[in-house]
């Protein structure tokens, strides 16, 4: 009998080690009760096709399949979330290269530690029937802005490259009414839609629109949407985020795949979108959520681009004092790499 036992004692030991490499592997986050871990995000805006990824991998179980009960919440405010994550009030939020940069010369110990889209989405917008060709032809012009104070930047800097002023347009904070400003005739151009929702929103109005992201107009490039944790919560439980990352680059890939579930799942989370427009808006967005920097994991951010974008921040007084990538961002936490 004793024979016999011991191979079976020596199977049990090996799975026993099987699971506690995997468990150490980080492939799923459970309480000590089994028990899927509590997860909150916060999202930067009411769901829209940005969410895709997220969407999918939570219809799909993905966020499930690491241990993990996320719970995703909206803002009433775009300007809430890294304000929530700071406070400690949710453990992950989207947010804006920019706003990292602004919590940081506030105080707020914040990181971002992925890109959700690695790219300027902030346009400038204008229909092919006002005549104008390019951004010299802006001068005497009414520019509609959301009020923004880094956009307001934006809009100094994409006008100075085109040897004009501030001086020489008439910006106008409009807040969120910058597509029934362009449309009803009372601005001739638009700074701050993106070119993924308002510009396709335009286009499939038939308004033609000339739509051109802010880095190809001046603009340091920078990561539009990033995920933002607050540095304690993630040194102490860092696992979680990592977790929810891979889990983010399954569910992203996976609408990639599939557009139809993608929109299906963008609209699902928000009744109140347009079917159609959705998926138009969904086709010109899946390209930039699954985009990929060349030999970096998913969710990688440039630290020299940060750093020369924040340098961009200082030389417009949005900032007093230059942080440096390392202070604002990690890739610590992407899938593939190696905990610090």
């Amino acid at each position: 009998m004793k024979i016999l036992r011991i191979p079976a004692l020596a199977t049990v030991v090996a799975l026993l080690a099987l699971a506690l490499g995997l468990a150490a592997c980080g492939e799923k986050s459970e309480d000590e009760s089994g028990a899927s871990q509590s997860f909150s995000l916060a999202l930067d805006f009411y769901p829209n096709p940005d969410h895709a990824g997220i969407y999918i991998a939570q219809s799909l179980g993905y966020f499930e399949e690491a241990g993990l009960d996320v719970g995703i919440e909206a803002p009433s405010d775009p300007s809430l979330p890294i304000k929530q994550v700071a406070a400690g009030r949710t453990d992950l939020a989207i947010s804006y290269e920019p706003e990292v940069v602004l919590a940081r010369e506030q105080g707020l110990d914040v990181v971002a530690i992925g890109a959700l889209v690695n790219r300027p989405l902030t346009s400038m917008i204008w229909l092919q029937k006002s005549g104008i060709k390019s951004v010299a032809g802006l001068k005497g012009r009414t520019v509609a802005y959301a009020g923004i104070p880094y956009q307001e930047a934006f809009l100094e800097t994409i006008l100075g490259r085109a040897g004009l002023t501030l001086a020489d347009v008439k910006a106008v904070n409009v807040g969120f009414g910058l597509l029934p400003a362009l449309v009803g005739g009372s601005a001739d151009a638009m700074l701050g839609g993106y070119q993924n929702v308002e510009g396709v929103d335009l286009r499939e109005r038939g308004k033609a629109p000339v739509v051109t992201p802010v880095d190809q107009l001046g603009v340091p490039t920078y990561d539009e949407l990033v995920l933002v944790a607050n540095r304690e919560t993630l040194e102490t439980d860092p696992e979680k985020f990592r977790l929810f990352i891979a889990a983010l680059e399954r569910g992203t890939d996976a609408a990639v795949a599939d557009p139809a579930a993608a929109t299906k799942a963008v609209l699902g989370a928000n009744d109140g979108l347009d079917p159609k427009l959705t998926a138009a808006e969904v086709e010109a967005t899946l390209p930039l959520l699954g985009a990929r920097t060349q030999g970096q994991p998913y969710g990688y951010m440039d630290p020299a681009a940060w750093n020369s974008f924040a340098g961009w921040m200082r030389d417009n007084d949005l900032i007093a004092s230059l942080p440096t990538a390392a202070e604002l961002l990690t890739n610590a936490y992407l899938p593939g790499t190696i905990p610090e």
